[in-house]
C-alpha cells in the first residue's frame, strides 16, 4: 500500500512540471492594468528576451509565496537574463479590488494585470493557480509549471537562463 501511495505522489509531482511546449504562441485576450486600462495579451513582449507569466490570486497562499520567492532575486534575474515577469491575477470582480493593495504591500516590481473574466486563464488552459509559463524571445511558450513548492523558483530560473542564451529546453 505504501508503494502504491508513493507511486501516486511521484506521478503527481511529475505531472506538476510540464515539459517544454510545442511553440504555442500567447493567445489573444483582454486583461486590465491596475489603473483599469485594458491591454491585449498578444502585445506582451520583452525585446526578444524571456518572459515569465505567473497566474495567481489574492486568496492563493502558494501563489504569493512563489511571487515573493522570485521577488527576492528578480533584480539579479533581470540583470543576468533580461527576463520580465508578468503577474496575471485571476481575481474576479468581487476580489479584484484587493490586487493593487496586495501588490503595493508586497512591493513586487512586476507588471501586474487582472484577468477578471478569466479569458486569458481559459485561453492558456490554466485550471488552478499558481501556474507559471516561460515564454521565449519569439513569444512562444516553451515551459510551464503548475503548483508551487519551495525551490521551484530555482528550476524556473535555470530554464530562464537557458532560454535567454537561446538554448532549447529538453525533456
Amino acid at each position: 500500500m505504501k508503494k502504491l501511495a508513493l507511486l501516486f505522489v511521484s506521478i503527481a509531482v511529475l505531472m506538476s512540471f510540464s515539459f517544454p511546449g510545442d511553440g504555442n504562441k500567447l493567445p489573444s485576450a483582454t486583461v486590465k492594468k491596475l489603473n483599469g486600462s485594458k491591454v491585449n495579451t498578444n502585445t506582451f513582449s520583452n525585446n526578444g528576451k524571456p518572459i515569465v507569466i505567473s497566474f495567481w490570486a489574492t486568496w492563493c497562499k502558494p501563489c504569493k509565496k512563489e511571487l515573493d520567492a522570485i521577488a527576492e532575486n528578480y533584480a539579479e534575474w533581470q540583470k543576468e537574463t533580461g527576463v520580465k515577469l508578468i503577474a496575471i491575477s485571476i481575481d474576479d470582480a468581487r476580489s479584484s479590488t484587493k490586487v493593487a493593495p496586495d501588490v503595493k504591500a508586497k512591493a513586487w516590481e512586476y507588471e501586474v494585470y487582472i484577468d477578471e473574466n478569466q479569458d486569458f486563464k481559459r485561453a492558456m488552459n490554466v485550471n488552478n493557480v499558481p501556474h507559471t509559463f516561460l515564454v521565449d524571445g519569439n513569444g512562444e511558450i516553451v515551459w510551464s509549471h503548475n503548483s508551487y513548492a519551495e525551490g521551484d523558483e530555482d528550476i524556473l530560473y535555470e530554464n530562464v537562463k537557458k532560454v535567454a542564451k537561446g538554448e532549447k529546453l529538453s525533456h
